[in-house]
């Protein structure tokens, strides 16, 4: 796989992904959207923002995580806590 893109994860939504270097902590992917930005010569991808949650009470410093999935198999995603609610923290992935 070249390039990620929002197909490719829009229909894995609530999908847990396992991220292999961190204690196989799973992360569940919440939201997967497009963000606006107007259309640059040589785009290679429209970009997009990933949401997912992980319920550990320690936060995850942000880094590349390797997430596993059986639809896409490992690949490194840059991931940021952005917040906190009920059910853990959130972490941000953002393609452009």
């Amino acid at each position: 796989m070249d390039i990620l893109t929002l197909e490719h994860f829009a229909p894995r939504l609530n999908d847990t992904f396992i991220s292999v270097g961190d204690g196989n902590a799973p992360f569940i992917l919440v939201e997967a959207r497009p963000l606006p930005a107007s259309t640059l010569q040589g785009m290679l991808r429209p970009p997009f923002s990933l949401l997912f949650r992980n319920s550990s009470a320690i936060v995850f410093n942000q880094k590349i995580f390797q997430l596993q999935h059986d639809a896409f198999g490992e690949v490194g995603i840059f991931l940021v806590p952005v917040a906190r609610d009920n059910h853990g923290f959130l972490y941000q992935a953002v393609f452009n």
